[in-house]
């Protein structure tokens, strides 16, 4: 197909330099909210490529928004970016390739939007290992008029968009009574003994947890000195599970929890939210089915395609409950090392992987080039959406 080569030749053409902006990102792994180097790298490169480039995105330095419009009227496509890197491990999670394939498909694209009408917008999202930034753009509304939303994933396999876990991350201050702990223990109120009271408590919750609940937490500051009473003591937990409701209520369950822990001991308690809260991935799976046909159109056997895994929490879900999104995974080094490992990071970061986001930068826009061309398709991707939001 004419308009598919030219996606191919485009981003052939520009494929030394996206592969030199992401070696340098790589290279030179920044934390999240800190990606200044690299949302530089990436601003520059769109504008240079004809989007009109909006910084600071809600006050947030190293968010952006870049926007090409064909001038006709048509889809809205949202190609998302993530630059963040892992303390101690660097680009271990593979960021540096995310915002590649995005940048590129979004430029690939561009070559044939004369012909589809519509727009697209390249979301430049930091601090996905942290307080993820998708998550005050999805409050504000910010994806809501986006017909479909793309990125992919590195990984050791290919794998469909599948699920991803709500999650809230809290916070848990125990304060209680400082005292000599052998001459005068007697005056303590220990808040220790509350975090200690809080953990034997969930755990006992557990059982009565669904399969797919996932609570694990740490004490992150559990008293100064073993001969004084802690006076003060903090845990903190992600509750998870596979929807926001459960998460909510399994949230109230362990305040319970803590609350009790509380009573028992005589400190007073404060609850708090130390990162964003997430909400589920929702595949869209029509959508997920086009973005699988390009991948054997590209010569990717099915077979070698694996169902959708749980990958933990990703502020991506908050993307997808306001309009239809896809995150699958894909291969980009060919030993299995899991995400988060330095042995990944090092293969991430060579050639072969290089080559395998360019692959993944023409599959995502092929992606985008078959809804924007096929109105047909595009109304069954939203009509998927509407009745799962329901």
């Amino acid at each position: 197909m004419k308009s598919k080569s030219t996606i191919t030749q485009t981003i052939d053409n520009n494929a030394n330099r996206f592969k030199a902006i992401s070696s340098f990102i790589g290279a030179n792994p920044e934390l999240g909210h800190e990606e200044f180097q690299a949302a530089a790298r990436l601003t520059e490169e769109l504008e240079y490529h004809g989007f009109q480039v909006e910084r600071g995105i809600l006050d947030i330095p190293t968010a952006f928004i870049a926007t090409y419009d064909s001038g006709k009227a048509g889809p809205v496509v949202g190609f998302l970016a993530e630059y963040d890197s892992l303390p101690d491990l660097g680009h271990a999670c593979g960021h540096h390739l995310i915002c590649m394939m995005s940048l590129g498909a979004a430029i690939g694209l561009k070559s044939v939007l004369a012909e589809t009408g519509g727009s697209i917008r390249v979301y430049g999202t930091p601090a996905e290992e942290t307080k993820g930034a998708k998550v005050p753009m999805a409050e504000a509304g910010l994806f809501r008029d986006v017909d479909i939303a793309l990125m992919a994933h590195p990984y050791y396999t290919y794998e469909k968009s599948g699920e991803s876990l709500a999650m809230d991350a809290i916070q848990y201050e125990f304060f209680g009574r400082p005292a000599h702990a052998a001459a005068q223990p007697y005056e303590g109120v220990n808040a220790l003994d509350a975090v200690l009271q809080l953990f034997n408590s969930i755990n006992a919750l557990r059982q009565q947890m669904k399969s797919d609940a996932r609570i694990h937490g740490i004490i992150s500051e559990g008293g100064k000195a073993p001969n004084i009473i802690p006076d003060y003591a903090v845990a903190q937990f992600y509750v998870r599970s596979a929807t926001r409701t459960y998460t909510d209520e399994l949230v109230q369950k362990v305040l319970r929890c803590a609350e009790g822990a509380a009573l028992q001991t005589g400190c007073t308690l404060k609850t708090s939210f130390y990162e964003y809260s997430y909400d589920e991935l929702r595949t869209n799976e029509t959508l997920s089915q086009v973005f699988s046909d390009q991948l054997s159109e590209m010569g990717i056997d099915p077979k070698d395609v694996e169902i959708g895994k749980d990958h933990g929490s990703l502020d991506l879900g908050n993307v997808s409950i306001q309009c239809p999104t896809i995150h699958p995974f894909v291969k980009v080094v060919g030993e299995k090392h899991m995400l988060h490992t330095k042995e990944f990071r090092d293969l991430a970061l060579q050639e072969p992987a290089l080559d395998a986001m360019i692959f993944t930068a023409k599959a995502l826009a092929n992606t985008a080039y078959e809804v924007l061309s096929s109105p047909n398709l595009l109304q069954r991707i939203k009509d998927e959406f509407v009745a799962a939001t329901k």
